[in-house]
């Protein structure tokens, strides 16, 4: 056999495999009641806060601004719930070993869970179609920014989803990395906020406080929010969510060489 049959007959199961751990995963997505309870939970309580807290008839305007306001506080106690059992479950179920020894690289496995849950949450992010259709027929919004909200709730699930995804090999209790991560993504969040900015720049920690404003989820989200896709927010997304994976995938390949 050639050098590249070879190649290419190795390439062939690692492929195979990262397509069963994917449609495992999104499988497991349609018969979890905690997956199924994402969805319910997200649709009822983004319309509830437009409609309610947000005022979303009295303020008199085309916009979807107080439905996309809410998202990353739904999305810090909506995407760790679900994504708690990514690694959590594994290792609680000893499947982890056995995931390891297919043949399919750690990163694939990573990015195929990933994108499971990505998708997933994407779907449904996309079921909130009818209040683009209800604000469109409402008045005449500018769709060029509500696009472009839709692309930052997106990332910033992803982002979210990243963190979650990582903390979850952490422990085998998908309690405790339910916690860690709803911790980890709650600073975050509000990196760029008056409440963690205050004391620092009381202290004179200008640098560490524009430092960590950078790193606010928050503050990248709503700057793309106002209908303008910055590569600075969109890489910032990109990277964080990389980062996490890296980070997942150094973690797997710590416990596979262990």
């Amino acid at each position: 056999m050639s050098g590249s049959q070879a190649s290419g007959a190795s390439l062939a199961p690692r492929g195979m495999a990262f397509r069963g751990v994917f449609l495992r995963e999104l499988r497991g997505y349609l018969v979890t009641p905690v997956a199924w309870l994402f969805s319910v939970v997200f649709l009822l309580a983004a319309g509830a806060f437009t409609f309610y807290l947000g005022a979303f008839f009295e303020r008199g305007q085309a916009d979807l601004d107080p439905f996309f306001r809410f998202h990353p506080w739904l999305y810090l106690v909506l995407v760790p719930a679900l994504a708690m059992r990514l690694w959590a479950e594994e290792r609680r179920s000893g499947t982890l070993e056995l995931l390891l020894t297919l043949p399919i690289r750690t990163w694939q496995a990573v990015l195929a869970k990933f994108f499971a849950a990505w998708l997933y949450i994407g779907c449904a992010l996309a079921l909130t179609f009818p209040m683009w259709l209800t604000v469109d027929y409402l008045g005449h919004p500018d769709n060029g920014v509500i696009l472009a909200s839709y692309v930052g709730s997106l990332l910033m699930a992803g982002a979210f989803l990243a963190i979650s995804e990582c903390l979850s090999v952490l422990t085998r209790s998908q309690v405790v990395a339910f916690i860690l991560a709803l911790a980890v993504c709650f600073l975050f969040l509000l990196a760029g906020d008056r409440l963690v900015q205050e004391p620092l720049l009381a202290l004179g920690s200008n640098r560490v406080a524009d430092a960590l404003s950078d790193l606010s989820l928050l503050t990248h989200f709503q700057a793309i929010a106002r209908g303008v896709l910055d590569f600075a927010d969109v890489a910032y997304f990109v990277l964080t969510i990389a980062f996490w994976l890296a980070a997942n995938v150094v973690i797997l390949d710590a416990r596979r060489g262990g």
